[in-house]
Order: structure tokens, then sequence, then C-alpha cells
């Protein structure tokens, strides 16, 4: 079966987009690193399954009226902002963990974290990113055809839902290998350190964010 151009496309400038490191990046290490490959992959389950909620409001035509409205654009804007700030301040703020409480994660337990908690923490840090509003919008727009049925419009997001998940799935396990764990344990509480303030500078430049 021959993709279609437009699907071949848009998949291609998605790639380029999710692989650079953001605001989901940053989470999902954060959550591997703290909590464990599960909470890692749970978080990649999390981010990869609110790309469908972004794809369902652009094709819709919703993801067009937030993108035009300042009211609704800005309430987004904020509370992204807010909530990567938050996290943020939380890896800052993290306690300093043992040897021995670092060892116990190379092989996480289930109940290291909540895989429900980093499922939330992943589909939220995507969700309330306007940036991710914006990208869909003009992407889908400037890509996909208005003639393209809206079922196929789901299958495309659908696919870049899968991508998402499996790449950043691949990205917990790459963080949490034994390796990475030993490195993990000795300069862990700088990596939360860094990793918080990266948070926090993102959430400072969503704030700063403009709708156009």
């Amino acid at each position: 079966m021959t993709l279609p151009p437009e699907f071949l496309a848009l998949f291609g400038v998605f790639v380029l987009a999710a692989i650079a490191p953001g605001a989901d990046f940053a989470c999902v290490l954060r959550e591997s690193v703290s909590f464990g490959r599960r909470a890692g992959i749970a978080t990649a389950a999390g981010v990869g399954s609110a790309i469908m909620v972004h794809v369902a409001y652009t094709v819709t035509g919703v993801g067009l009226i937030v993108a035009q409205s300042v009211l609704i654009f800005t309430i987004v804007k904020w509370c992204g902002a807010a909530y990567l700030v938050y996290l943020g301040v939380r890896s800052l703020t993290a306690s300093r963990r043992s040897p021995q409480s670092l060892e116990k994660t190379i092989v996480p337990v289930e109940s290291a974290r909540s895989v429900v908690t980093s499922y939330g923490v992943g589909f939220l840090t995507n969700l309330l990113n306007p940036k991710a509003t914006l990208f869909f919008v003009s992407l889908f727009a400037t890509i996909v055809s208005h003639e393209t049925p809206v079922m196929t419009q789901f299958a495309y997001g659908a696919a870049l839902s899968v991508f998402l998940a499996v790449w950043f799935s691949f990205v917990a396990v790459f963080l949490t290998t034994r390796s990475m764990r030993a490195g993990y344990e000795r300069i862990g509480h700088w990596i939360d350190r860094a990793t918080g303030l990266v948070l926090i500078g993102l959430g400072v430049r969503i704030a700063l964010q403009k709708a156009n």
C-alpha cells in the first residue's frame, strides 16, 4: 500500500519536531531518572495520547478558534506555563536520594511511582503546551488538504500519536539502562536541578508566547 504524499510530508515534519528537545523530553527525562523505567514509559504514553486531543480539535476546526482567540489562547498558555513551572520547582526542591534508593530504581518496582500519575504528567505537559496548538493548526492547514476525509485525518493523527509514544518510550528505556542509572547515582542531584531549571525556563518561554 502506497502512503499518501501529504501523510509522508506531515509525518516527516512531525518527526523532526518531536525529536527536538523540549518540554515533553524534559518531563520524560525527569520521570525516568527520578522514578524508573515504568514511570518514564507511562509518561511517554501520556505525551503520545495527548496528540490525539490536538488532532481532534484541529480537524474539527476548534484549534483555529483557539489559535485566533486571544482570551482562550492566553488561558491555555498560562495554564501550561504554570504547570511546567510547578514541575520545575518540584525538581529543584527534590530531596537527594541515597545510593541505595537509586539502586532499587534500576529495576523499578510498582510502588516507586503511580503509573497513572506519570501518565498524567506526560498528558498534561503536552496538552497544555500552546505551542502544540499552534503547531498542529499550522501543520494541518499547510500540508493536509481540506478534501482529505476526516477519518483519514484522524488516522494521520493516530500514527503521529503512536510514533511519539514509541519514541519517548525508547528514550525512557535508554535513560534507565544500568550505565545511565549509575551515572545518575553520581550526579543525579545536579540532573534534578538542571531539569528543574529547564522546565521553569520552558514555562517562562510559553508564558511569553504570542498567539500570532
